[in-house]
């Protein structure tokens, strides 16, 4: 299953540490995937956040507003690719 995750966000530290954390989490776990860092506000729009970051995986949203621990985002990629399964 090919995974594709948005992070969502300005240029500010937290939603360039979400972007160090995912591909950690990529990386550590030998998950592939296409990283995109989205700063364009149209793209904030058509997932309906403000909040930043935000961390979009295949099209659903699935954090807003948070950096999440890596513990975090594993278990929610887990879930996205069971659901696939």
């Amino acid at each position: 299953m090919h995974l594709h995750i948005k992070i969502l966000g300005a240029k500010c530290s937290k939603c360039y540490k979400t972007v160090e954390i995912v591909r950690k989490v990529l990386e550590k776990n030998n998950i592939q995937a296409k990283v995109e860092k989205v700063e364009n506000t149209d793209e904030l729009i058509k997932y309906n956040t403000w909040l930043v970051p935000s961390i979009v995986i295949n099209e659903e949203v699935v954090i807003k507003g948070i950096v999440p621990t890596e513990k975090q985002l594993l278990e929610i990629i887990s879930i996205v690719i069971s659901k696939r399964t």
